[in-house]
């Protein structure tokens, strides 16, 4: 059996509603509302490091101290509302930077109705423009409110710094992926599913290696690069679907 055909048949086996009952995305499909997908993807994919089960205890915890309606909140929120936040800490995510990234979404979402904007800054000008760069933007339109919190910064990666940037990487596929398997949402449509970046966890690492999908010794932004472009090799108009097969492979045990 080729690589491509094992592969294909591991995505068929992962790419599936049961996946979702153990996985941070789980969180987001909760909501409806594009605008509460998005508030809620993005918190549950920054959130997403540690235990699954925790991390979708924490979301819920922070769901329920956003009224039961992220997006509401964020828009709507009084300076009083904000002490519902105060204690939430998920390791070293800790109420400073829950109370900043509120403010950041509030910021955004009266100028903008959706999310996607923020990631796709300069695409007028450059409708080529990289995931790359689209991060790199991202990260300073992110932290462009004056006076944001320093220690903040580390909860948002960017490839300058080198990083894999697996939590954007991952909250991306989720926006951006289109099939009717109904795991990611494909509510975005100014990032093609050809562009993203597979996002690259310690499962996913272990694995690729295996398969030879990766032969840089570092993890960095590189790793992940080199790791999608082997992919696209597969599919070079979905290449982060094999995102299912390798995680579920090093979840599993199978590899």
């Amino acid at each position: 059996m080729n690589l491509q055909h094992f592969l294909d048949q591991k995505v068929e086996l992962y790419n599936r509603a049961d996946f979702i009952e153990n996985d941070p995305i789980v969180i987001p499909h909760l909501f409806s509302k594009k605008q509460d997908i998005e508030v809620m993807g993005f918190f549950a994919s920054i959130l997403a490091w540690g235990q699954r089960k925790t991390i979708i205890n924490k979301c819920k915890e922070l769901i329920e101290r956003m009224d039961g309606s992220p997006y509401d909140f964020v828009v709507q929120h009084q300076d009083a509302d904000l002490k519902q936040l105060l204690g939430f800490k998920h390791r070293t995510f800790n109420d400073t930077d829950l109370l900043y990234f509120i403010a950041f979404f509030k910021q955004h979402y009266q100028h903008y109705n959706s999310l996607e904007q923020a990631f796709i800054q300069g695409q007028e000008q450059n409708p080529e423009i990289s995931i790359e760069t689209a991060l790199n933007t991202f990260k300073n339109y992110f932290f462009s409110l004056p006076d944001y919190p320093i220690r903040t910064r580390k909860h948002v990666s960017s490839p300058l710094q080198k990083s894999t940037c697996k939590r954007l990487n991952m909250f991306l596929r989720w926006m951006v992926r289109q099939d009717d398997k109904g795991v990611d949402f494909g509510i975005w449509t100014g990032i093609k599913p050809a562009q993203l970046i597979c996002p690259c966890d310690v499962h996913v690492e272990r694995v690729a290696r295996k398969l030879h999908l990766i032969t840089l010794e570092k993890v960095n932004w590189k790793t992940a690069l080199e790791l999608t472009e082997n992919l696209r090799l597969l599919d070079p108009r979905d290449p982060v679907k094999y995102d299912f097969a390798l995680f579920g492979l090093g979840v599993e045990g199978e590899m």
